[in-house]
């Protein structure tokens, strides 16, 4: 069973939702990083997307997409972020870590080399924005087989054919982006997010996860009412980005606290 498998079990018998922040790697200090991960997992983060930065990124808005270019000034590519990855390791073995990127990186570093060494630094799942589930069906295998999970998003768009190719291929959790635009989009509805959700449980068997749009306590409170999981990640980034380097991960900690406490409810 994979880490994020027994996070969600775990969490389903005491009758909890999941809180996945997101942050990006190497931002907005390429030291704050691994203690940053570190307390939020220790305020309550469940799972915790790490973003792998990008200097294209179609689906981001611009919070994340100054992060990334942050990042990247920083001088953090792949390389760097699997090192954060065992860093993080080595100091928790619980907590579990997905990265989420672009297929530029990936296919650069190699994807036989790169599902070797994310498994080996303890990586547990890989979204990759741009593979769309009909093209990486070998991928997926790949990452199954390393004991990581495959996660994929849907979006307000998705057909059922789509979110049909979704469900045979996802596992770990799915990531339903709640909005029709980029991350950090407002306007979230969540009448239209409840009635998504059981469309895409016929076809989907792991647990799914809803973001785009959740930016407080009341906001990932509604969304977690009809969910398996709330992500969040431009607020936070937000939160982050003016920070000096020795309140990062204090920031993110009471961030975290915030929303895990809304939830608990």
């Amino acid at each position: 069973m994979s880490r994020i498998d027994a996070t969600f079990q775990r969490l389903k018998a005491d009758g909890r939702k999941a809180l996945i922040p997101f942050v990006t790697a190497g931002d907005p200090h390429a030291g704050a990083t691994v203690d940053l991960l570190l307390a939020m997992a220790d305020a309550g983060a469940d799972v915790i997307e790490l973003g792998v930065p990008f200097s294209d990124p179609m689906a981001d808005g611009p919070v994340i997409q100054r992060a990334g270019e942050r990042a990247l000034k920083n001088g953090i590519g792949l390389r760097k972020v699997l090192a954060y990855v065992r860093d993080f390791r080595a100091r928790n073995d619980k907590t579990p870590l997905v990265l989420m990127g672009y297929a530029n990186p990936v296919e650069r570093y190699g994807l036989d080399a790169f599902v070797a060494d994310a498994s080996a630094a303890g990586v547990d799942g890989v979204l990759i924005v741009d593979y769309p589930p009909e093209e990486c069906e070998d991928f997926a295998a790949k990452l199954r087989a390393a004991n990581m999970d495959a996660i994929f998003l849907l979006a307000p768009t998705s057909t059922e054919a789509r979110m049909a190719q979704v469900g045979k291929l996802a596992s770990g959790y799915v990531y339903y982006v709640s909005l029709k635009g980029v991350t950090g989009a407002g306007h979230l509805n969540t009448a239209a997010v409840a009635e998504a959700v059981p469309r895409i449980r016929k076809h989907v068997s792991t647990p799914v996860g809803v973001g785009f749009g959740i930016r407080d306590g009341a906001t990932a409170r509604a969304v977690a009412d009809v969910s398996d999981a709330v992500v969040i990640g431009s607020k936070l980034v937000e939160l982050l980005e003016r920070q000096p380097a020795d309140n990062v991960a204090l920031t993110g900690a009471a961030f975290i606290r915030d929303i895990r406490a809304a939830l608990d409810e």
